[in-house]
């Protein structure tokens, strides 16, 4: 009886074929995102003349990816003021900053006056921006700014070599 139902199963499948299908949709969620790249040092130089402020061209690249109802930044903080002691302050108003050539987004009006611990503005981004490059929002090519800073040279400060620390926040929604 075995061989004879072992017989029957084979010979019901032969010449048969069997196939099957599914699907699958795939999804994805693109968060608003953002990423900012700062020289890891710029030095400042001395005006023509005597106590003239001192100057720097910082450049920033940046790329963007805001929703439609959203937006996003870039603003600087001083973490600390120039150290050692004795010369420039930030706190005192000594370190200036303008912005120009934003490739995406408003670059900051005017001058304005870097502070220690607080946020001042350096750049707006709109609503609904991506980072383009040779196109709608491609990834080929980060956009750009300039940061112009100028230090005070007041005759009060002690000769020397000083630093401050800045620190950059982008932000996106």
């Amino acid at each position: 009886m075995f061989l004879a139902m072992a017989a029957w199963l084979m010979a019901g499948t032969e010449g048969r074929a069997s196939t099957g299908m599914a699907s699958q949709t795939l999804s994805a969620w693109l968060y608003p995102t953002a990423k900012l790249s700062v020289p890891a040092a710029t030095t400042m130089s001395p005006g023509a003349g005597r106590f003239r402020s001192f100057s720097a061209v910082m450049p920033v690249t940046y790329r963007a990816r805001t929703t439609a109802g959203g937006g996003g930044s870039i603003t600087l903080q001083v973490t600390g003021d120039f150290s050692p002691a004795g010369g420039p302050s930030v706190s005192g108003g000594a370190l200036q900053y303008s912005c120009s050539e934003a490739s995406l987004g408003t670059a900051c009006a005017g001058l304005q006056t870097a502070a220690v611990g607080y946020q001042t503005p350096v750049l707006t981004v709109p609503a609904a921006a991506c980072t383009g490059g040779g196109g709608a929002c491609s990834a080929a090519d980060s956009n750009s700014l300039r940061l112009n800073f100028t230090l005070a040279d007041d005759p009060g400060y002690a000769t020397g070599s000083y630093s401050a620390q800045l620190t950059f926040i982008i932000s996106a929604t």
